[in-house]
């Protein structure tokens, strides 16, 4: 019976590989794909961010299930979804934290590449590609935080959409045309649902599709930062490489493990994540004559937005918080260093990168906080940091000394 049952079902893996590359597929990108034999704990972060990403899509179709894109009835529905359908409020508390820890995972998985240089050649366009998938993922982000109607949510949207106005030339009409009126209103939260839960997905797996052609064409980098193509056997198979399945499919899924554990601690005992991921003010409906005491907008945006308020020019503000963003782009041409892993780089680099983290981090936190004096003195001497690790690159790259590459990867 089992036999019988096995060669139904290689008759029909046949008839569909003769229809549909399907084992061509999963040999490319599955068991004839190789790896490095050294990758580390850093190199989970890419296979959870497509995790988070599963996570995102199916909970906000059930969300959309009772969600009412109204301003009259949007923060109701959600209330709705929170209380009276059957574990409405664990799809809710799953998606809003969800959105922390996709931003969590994607910030630990480019800190990843700034410390081994995956940005290096032959993956510029790798990096290019993720850093798109980045900024579709903050307007994602920006857009779904107007959906629940609260506080926070109405006068964030109307202060971010604001800043638009600061543009010359265009910045008016831009501003309206967001908005779709001339206050944040119920055209403003129309359309975002719309982009929300439909162009804006199909963008992001477009550009998640992308990245991983261009990183199965290039291959995964690795912590010593050697390209283990260069080195093959007489089979042609990199002496450095081993299939990615089924030895990192099961290596991933101790990291899925690990994260889902972590995950659920958060979602089942602070979903609030101490007013970082849900904000206080936004259980409150929104109202458009009553702005709360302090605006700031969720935290994974906060870094930027601190860079915003730095500069006490509101135009200025808001070419320095797109260049904040842009820069990123470039980074693959700002390094001019002989080697691409921070095991191979100088103290220099390592110190640099080290005050860029600590800037990061700290321009975070202020952009929560009031604009006191103090806080935005600090703003601006950690917005001076930011910048400085990419502008001064091209030079301390090259200066940094340097250890010699090894010749293979390395299990350190």
């Amino acid at each position: 019976m089992s036999n019988r049952l096995s060669d139904r079902l290689l008759s029909l893996r046949d008839w569909v590989d003769a229809r549909f590359p399907l084992m061509h597929l999963w040999e490319d990108h599955l068991t004839k794909y190789y790896a490095p034999k050294n990758l580390n704990f850093w190199y989970y972060f890419g296979s959870l961010a497509l995790l988070v990403l599963v996570i995102q899509i199916v909970t906000g179709i059930f969300l959309t299930m009772n969600y009412k894109p109204t301003a009259e009835t949007a923060f109701a529905s959600v209330e709705y979804i929170m209380r009276d359908v059957n574990w409405g409020w664990l799809i809710r508390y799953l998606h809003s934290t969800g959105a922390s820890f996709f931003f969590i995972v994607v910030y630990l998985h480019m800190f990843r590449g700034l410390l081994y240089g995956s940005y290096r050649g032959p993956r510029e366009l790798l990096w290019v590609i993720g850093m798109g998938l980045f900024v579709v993922l903050m307007a994602e982000a920006f857009m779904g935080y107007l959906l629940p109607w609260g506080q926070m949510s109405f006068w964030g949207a109307q202060v971010i959409i604001s800043l638009f106005g600061a543009i010359p030339y265009i910045g008016e009409d831009l501003a309206l045309w967001i908005r779709g009126d001339y206050v944040v209103a119920d055209a403003t939260l129309n359309r975002f649902f719309a982009f929300h839960v439909i162009a804006a997905p199909l963008v992001l797996i477009g550009l998640v599709v992308l990245h991983i052609v261009a990183l199965h064409s290039v291959g995964s980098n690795n912590p010593d930062g050697i390209e283990i193509k260069d080195k093959k056997g007489p089979d042609g198979v990199p002496l450095d490489g081993i299939p990615f399945h089924p030895y990192y499919t099961v290596k991933d899924l101790v990291g899925v493990a690990g994260f889902l554990l972590i995950f659920a601690a958060v979602v089942f005992y602070a979903p609030e994540m101490g007013g970082y991921a849900l904000e206080k003010d936004n259980f409150t409906p929104a109202d458009p004559l009553k702005t709360p005491e302090h605006i700031a907008p969720v935290w994974y945006f906060t870094p930027f937005y601190a860079i915003l308020r730095a500069v006490p020019d509101k135009f200025l503000g808001v070419l320095a918080m797109g260049a904040a963003i842009l820069v990123l782009f470039l980074l693959p041409w700002l390094d001019r260093s002989p080697v691409k892993s921070v095991r191979q780089r100088g103290t220099l680099f390592k110190v640099i990168l080290g005050v860029f983290v600590v800037s990061f981090i700290s321009l975070a936190y202020l952009g929560t906080v009031p604009a006191t004096p103090i806080a935005t003195l600090f703003s601006r001497i950690f917005t001076v940091l930011y910048f400085a690790f990419f502008l001064l690159m091209p030079f301390y790259s090259r200066w940094d000394k340097t250890k010699p590459v090894p010749e293979r990867v390395t299990f350190k």
